[in-house]
C-alpha cells in the first residue's frame, strides 16, 4: 500500500471559521444542518482530464480529520487495498492513501485518481482552494465514496452537505447495535450480491433531514430491528445511497463505523461494489428512485358539460400491445344526471357503462361503445346504493390480430326486480382496431352466474392472464357489512324474499357460489371455457354428498377483489381485496378491518369471513340469536356451518396472507393463546409492517413491474423496479402507494415483504395530484398509466381522469464511453 505517514493535516478553512459563531459551529460539529458557506474568491481553472483517472485504475483514500483519527482509518485502508487488489482482473486498482489536503489543488497528481475515499472524521479538513479543487474534481466526472464519519466533514458547506446527502442528527445512537439492513436495490453491484435482509452490527446515524426522494437509495436499516433513540427516521432510514453529483458519481454509507465491519465479506463486497461505480469499472442506476426524475401527466380532458366524453366513472384500465388505452366507466353518470333508486320503475339502477379508448399516439380519446348496465342508483346506505355495473376489462392475449375484448359486468337486462337479483357475466366483444369501435353485437357470453342486489357492496371486477392463457376472474362477496358491527360478514338472519344478503358464507365462504372468489378459466375461440388443472375444486368432487363444489373456483375466500394482476415471468397471481368496518379490534369478535393483499402462488382459501390477516379468527354466530358469539374459527380446519350454506362445510385450511393494514397500522399481530386464538386488545398489538397506515381504506391492487430493453420507450420506468409489487389505496392520505419487494422463499406462504418504497411523490398524492387511486397498469413502453376516481362517488366529475407517469433520469452512469475499461461493459 502506499500511503502518506498518518499525521493530521492542519490546514483550515479559516475564512469560513471566523465565520461560524460558536454555538453554530458546536451545533454542526455534532451532526446539525449545513450553513450557507461564505463567497471565497473563484477558483483558477482546473486543468483536470475529464473525467479523471484512467484504465489503469488508482482509488484516493482521503483520511485527514479535525478531531481525533477515527480508529477505523487503518482498517478502512486496508479494506479498500485489498478490494482492488483481489477479484477479476479487470476490476482491480491501486490504491493510495493519505491525510494530506493539499493533493486536492495539485491537478496532476488528483486527475490521476479515478475515485476519491473520505475516511475522514469530523470537523473542518479543506481550505476553501482544496474543497474548490474537490468540487472541480467532481465536475470534471470523478467519483466519490464517504464512510460513516465522512458525513461530519466540511460541516460550513453546502456543496459538501450536496455530496454527501445528509447530515448526522446530534441525537444519533453512539454505541455498536446489531439491526436488519433492508436491500430494495438488486441490482446496484454495492447491494446485487446481499442478502435481502441482512443483519449486522454497526453504528446508526439518524439523519438531520431524511434524503430520501433527493439521493437513491440502496440500503436502509430497519430501525424496528434496534434502538434508535430520540430524532430517529421512522420507517424509512436510508443507509447507503447514491447519486450523480455535480458532474460526477457520489456514493456513500452510514455503515463502517467499526473497525470490525471492515473484516465482514458482505461489508467488503458493498464497499466493492460502490468503487466499481465510482472508479468507472461499471455503470449503475443511481437515479431510479430520485423524485424529480418523474413526471406525472393528466392525458384526459374534463367531460363536456352533461357528457361522459372523455371519461365515464373510473374503475379499470388496459394497455393494448400498441400503446393505446382502453378504460372503463362503471354505469354512474354526471354530477347531474338523473338516478332512479324505485323498485318499481323499470329503470332502476339503469347506467351506461362506457368503454373509452386513449390513443397517445394523436393524444386523442375515443367513445368505444357503452353497455347498459344495472348499477346507476347514486349514494345513501348500503340498502340504496349500489356498485355493480361494469367492473372489469381485458384484452385477449391476441388481441392485435383478433381485437377481441373481455368484460366483465352487470347488464341492466338480467335483473330480476322481484327478487332483487341480477346476472353477473364475463363476455368477449370485438373492437374494430381502426375505428376503436366495440361491436356490441359480437358478444360471446362466457360466464354468468347470480348476484343479490338487494343490499350493496363489494362487487370486486378485477380481471387478468397467466403467460398459459388462463383468465383470472375476481368476484366480489355482494354482501352489507352493516349487520355484523363491521367484523365477520356472518350474520345469517338478514335476508330479503329468503336471500341473504349479510351472511358472507353463502358467497365467500362457499365452495358451491362463485361469488367472494377469484375465478380461474381458460377461453375457447368459440366463446367458451375450458378449466385448467390445479383450481381449488374440479366441481366434481363426491365430498359430503357431491354437488357441493365448482370447478371455476381458484381462490375463495376473498371479500372485494376488485383488482388483481399476474406476474407473466413468474405466472405468481397478486391480489388485494377490502376488508370489513370495523375500527378497532375486538375481544369479542376478532380483528379490526384489514384490507389485505396477497401474492398467491396456488390455490387456496384466504380466509374470509372466518380469518384474515395471518391467520386471525372470528368468532361464529348463527341462528337463533347471531348477537350472542359462539366458538372461535379454526384457521387450519375452517367449517362453514351455516344455514346459508349450500357447499362443503368442512372448508380448505386458509392461507396466511403477504400484506394486511388497520386503522392501527400495517400487520398487525396479537401474543396468542394456547389454542392460537389472537389477544385482540390494542395495547397487546404488534405491527410487523410499520410503513403501513389506514383509516379510510379500500385496497388498489397494482402490477408487478418487467422491465423489457427492447420495449422500453423514452419514459420507461427503470430497471430498477423490475420485480417489484406495486400496492396501492384508493385514498390518498397516510395509506399505502408503494413498491414492494418480497422473498422467492417465502411469497405465496404467508411471508412478509421485505422492503416497501413509498410512490407517493412519484404517483403524486395531495392537491393536484392523484388523491382517488382506482387502477394502475405499466404500458408495453415502460411508462405507468394511473386512472383517478375523481372527488365524487358514483359519477364521474371534472377531477376523474387518466394520468401517465414517465420516468425522465435518463440511462445509467457512467455513460459507456467513459467507462474506464471497456472490457466492463
Amino acid at each position: 500500500m502506499q500511503s502518506a505517514p498518518h499525521h493530521r493535516s492542519r490546514s483550515r478553512r479559516a475564512a469560513a471559521a471566523a465565520l461560524a459563531a460558536g454555538a453554530l459551529a458546536a451545533s454542526l460539529l455534532s451532526g446539525g444542518g449545513a450553513a450557507t458557506a461564505s463567497p471565497f474568491p473563484e477558483p483558477k481553472a482546473s486543468a483536470l482530464p475529464s473525467p479523471p483517472g484512467g484504465k489503469n485504475v488508482k482509488v484516493l483514500v482521503f483520511h485527514a480529520s479535525a478531531t481525533e483519527e477515527s480508529p477505523t482509518v487503518d482498517a478502512g485502508i486496508e479494506a479498500v487495498e485489498s478490494i482492488g487488489l483481489t477479484g477479476p482482473q479487470d476490476q482491480r486498482f491501486k490504491t493510495v492513501a493519505t491525510d494530506d489536503a493539499s493533493v486536492f489543488t495539485d491537478d496532476k497528481r488528483l486527475g490521476t485518481f479515478n475515485a476519491v475515499v473520505f475516511l475522514t472524521g469530523g470537523g473542518d479538513v479543506l481550505d476553501p482552494e482544496q474543497e474548490a479543487g474537490l468540487e472541480a474534481y467532481l465536475k470534471a466526472g470523478g467519483g466519490f465514496l464517504g464512510i460513516h464519519d465522512a458525513a461530519r466533514t466540511e460541516p460550513y458547506s453546502d456543496w459538501f452537505t450536496g455530496l454527501i446527502g445528509a447530515r448526522p442528527a446530534k441525537t444519533s445512537p453512539t454505541t455498536v447495535q446489531r439491526a436488519t439492513v433492508e436491500i430494495p436495490d438488486r441490482g446496484h453491484p454495492a447491494t446485487k450480491g446481499l442478502p435481502l435482509e441482512w443483519k449486522r452490527p454497526d453504528k446508526w446515524f439518524n439523519w438531520a433531514s431524511n434524503p430520501t426522494g433527493t439521493v437513491h437509495t440502496v440500503a436502509k436499516v430497519r430501525e424496528s430491528s434496534y434502538r434508535p433513540g430520540t430524532g430517529a427516521n421512522g420507517v424509512d432510514h436510508p443507509v447507503s445511497w447514491c447519486r450523480d453529483y455535480s458532474g460526477g458519481r457520489s456514493f456513500y454509507t452510514g455503515m463502517g463505523g467499526t473497525v470490525e465491519s471492515f473484516a465482514e465479506t458482505d461489508f467488503r463486497d458493498h464497499l466493492r461494489g460502490a468503487l466499481l461505480w465510482t472508479t468507472r469499472l461499471s455503470r449503475a442506476d443511481c437515479k431510479a428512485t430520485i423524485d424529480a426524475n418523474y413526471s406525472a401527466v393528466r392525458v384526459t380532458q374534463p367531460n363536456q358539460p352533461g357528457q361522459q366524453d372523455q371519461i365515464g366513472e373510473p374503475h379499470g384500465l388496459v394497455v393494448a400491445p400498441d400503446g393505446r388505452v382502453l378504460y372503463i366507466g362503471r354505469g354512474g353518470g354526471t354530477n347531474e344526471a338523473p338516478v332512479v333508486t324505485d323498485w318499481n320503475d323499470p329503470d332502476i339502477g339503469k347506467g351506461l357503462g362506457q368503454i373509452h379508448v386513449y390513443d397517445p399516439a394523436t393524444k386523442k380519446v375515443t367513445l368505444a361503445g357503452a353497455l347498459t348496465v344495472f348499477g346507476n342508483k347514486g349514494g345513501g346506505d348500503e340498502l340504496v346504493k349500489v356498485e355493480e355495473g361494469l367492473l372489469g376489462i381485458e384484452l385477449d392475449p391476441a388481441f392485435e390480430s383478433n381485437g377481441w375484448v373481455y368484460l366483465h359486468y352487470t347488464p341492466h337486462s338480467g335483473l330480476d326486480r322481484d327478487k332483487q337479483v341480477a346476472e353477473r357475466r364475463v363476455s368477449r366483444f370485438t373492437l374494430d382496431r381502426t375505428t376503436n369501435k366495440l361491436d356490441l353485437v359480437s358478444e360471446k357470453v362466457l360466464l354468468k352466474w347470480p348476484v343479490q342486489v338487494h343490499s350493496c357492496c363489494h362487487a370486486g371486477g378485477g380481471m387478468a392472464w397467466d403467460s398459459k392463457g388462463n383468465l383470472y376472474i375476481a368476484t366480489g362477496d355482494n354482501n352489507s357489512s352493516g349487520f355484523s358491527d363491521g367484523y365477520s360478514g356472518n350474520n345469517p338472519q338478514p335476508n330479503y324474499k329468503g336471500l341473504s344478503f349479510a351472511d358472507a358464507r353463502r358467497t365467500a365462504g362457499n365452495t358451491h357460489n362463485l361469488n367472494g372468489k377469484i375465478l380461474r378459466i381458460h377461453p375457447e375461440p368459440d366463446g367458451t371455457y375450458t378449466l385448467p388443472e390445479g383450481n381449488l375444486f374440479t366441481g366434481k368432487e363426491q365430498d359430503e354428498g357431491g354437488g357441493k363444489t365448482r370447478g371455476e373456483i381458484y381462490v375463495m375466500g376473498v371479500r372485494n377483489p376488485a383488482r388483481i394482476s399476474v406476474d407473466k415471468k413468474t405466472d405468481i397471481l397478486y391480489a388485494g381485496w377490502v376488508g370489513p368496518d370495523a375500527g378497532a379490534p375486538s375481544t369479542t369478535w376478532g380483528p379490526a378491518k384489514y384490507d389485505t393483499f396477497a401474492a398467491i402462488t396456488k390455490a387456496g382459501n384466504h380466509g374470509w369471513p372466518f380469518c384474515m390477516g395471518n391467520k386471525q379468527p372470528y368468532r361464529d354466530r348463527n341462528l337463533p340469536d347471531p348477537t350472542k358469539p359462539l366458538g372461535w374459527y379454526d384457521c387450519d380446519a375452517p367449517k362453514n356451518e351455516s344455514p346459508n350454506n349450500d357447499g362443503l362445510v368442512n372448508l380448505p385450511p386458509v392461507t396466511g396472507n403477504t400484506i394486511w393494514y388497520s386503522p392501527q397500522g400495517g400487520a398487525p399481530d396479537f401474543p396468542r393463546a394456547a389454542a392460537g386464538v389472537p389477544s385482540y386488545k390494542n395495547e397487546e398489538a404488534t405491527y410487523l409492517l410499520p410503513w403501513l397506515k389506514g383509516g379510510g381504506q379500500a385496497t388498489m391492487d397494482g402490477p408487478v413491474y418487467r422491465y423489457d430493453a427492447a420495449k422500453a420507450g423514452a419514459g420507461a420506468w427503470p430497471e430498477y423496479w423490475d420485480g417489484k409489487w406495486f400496492v396501492g389505496d384508493f385514498y390518498d392520505a397516510d395509506n399505502p402507494r408503494h413498491a414492494v419487494l418480497t422473498d422467492p422463499k417465502t411469497v405465496g406462504k404467508g411471508g412478509l415483504p421485505v422492503t416497501a418504497e413509498s410512490l407517493k411523490k412519484i404517483i403524486p398524492v395531495g392537491q393536484g395530484g392523484i388523491r382517488n387511486l382506482m387502477d394502475w397498469k405499466f404500458a408495453p413502453d415502460g411508462s405507468l398509466y394511473v386512472l383517478d376516481y375523481g372527488r365524487g362517488f358514483f359519477t364521474s366529475d371534472s377531477q376523474s381522469a387518466l394520468w401517465r407517469v414517465t420516468y425522465t433520469g435518463g440511462a445509467a452512469t457512467p455513460a459507456a464511453k467513459d467507462l474506464a475499461r471497456k472490457a466492463a461493459q
